[in-house]
């Protein structure tokens, strides 16, 4: 008998709830019984990484080491799968004129195919497409969320499979201005080494102490994507495609 798979999750950083959606996603990988899930909050068990069969992450704003960094790149190079969710590709600064997004983690952004720059705020938006017969996205007609909509750039190849639209300005982020009426990847593949990264930016969530310092009290509850049934299917058929491969989905 084969033995198990064997998941290494992070889930941590800032201004998010943590909480909730490390339960809804260990919810998630528990419904596979061959799945053997390890957590941690950050990236600096890369022994455990590296023993994983693959690798689950929602994560914002953390500081990735160097050797860190190369240690997930080195994981993805040699063929393990890597599924991506929100905000792992985020590194914030924040100075009087708003927030930024420093150019200082470059093999890591390299390693995810992108680098979270800004988002408008909180809204509805609708979510197309873009490659309809591939297997992570067959069958998914368009939907709309609220959610953050993430304006990135890219690195490397890129496969888009869901995207948005959007113009406008990314109100207190400094790279402000989104003139171009370009497709705006909500779910991409990314193929590095002989491994590939699975992206989805969907999955906001904040509860009432998330925005510590900042306000002692955030006034509202928000769960985003994590209400839609859609944001669901897409997230158990990447955990699918990552443990299980492409045809499993």
């Amino acid at each position: 008998m084969a033995g198990p798979i064997q998941a290494y999750f992070v889930c941590g950083g800032k201004w998010h709830d943590m909480d909730f959606a490390r339960v809804e996603l260990l919810k998630l990988l528990g419904e596979d019984p061959d799945i053997r899930t390890r957590v941690g909050e950050d990236f600096r068990d890369t022994q455990a990484i590296a023993e994983a069969d693959f690798l689950v992450t929602y994560t914002c704003d953390l500081d990735v080491s160097d050797a860190q960094q190369q240690a997930l790149a080195e994981f993805v190079q040699g063929g393990k799968p890597w599924f991506a969710l929100h905000g792992t590709n985020s590194v914030f600064e924040f100075v009087e004129e708003g927030v930024g997004s420093p150019r200082t983690h470059q093999l890591l952004m390299r390693t995810l195919g992108s680098q979270f720059i800004a988002h408008p705020p909180i809204a509805p938006y609708t979510v197309t497409n873009a490659k309809p017969e591939h297997p992570l996205v067959k069958g998914i007609e368009p939907f709309e969320v609220s959610d953050e909509l993430y304006l990135c750039e890219y690195h490397g190849e890129i496969e888009p499979l869901l995207e948005t639209r959007f113009t406008g300005e990314a109100t207190g982020f400094l790279d402000l201005e989104w003139p171009d009426d370009e497709p705006r990847l909500v779910m991409y593949l990314h193929p590095e080494g002989r491994g590939q990264v699975l992206y989805l930016t969907l999955g906001h969530c904040r509860g009432r102490y998330d925005m510590r310092p900042m306000m002692d009290v955030y006034p509202e509850v928000e769960r985003g994507s994590w209400e839609s049934p859609v944001f669901y299917e897409l997230v158990r058929r990447g955990l699918r495609w990552a443990s299980r491969g492409i045809d499993a989905v």
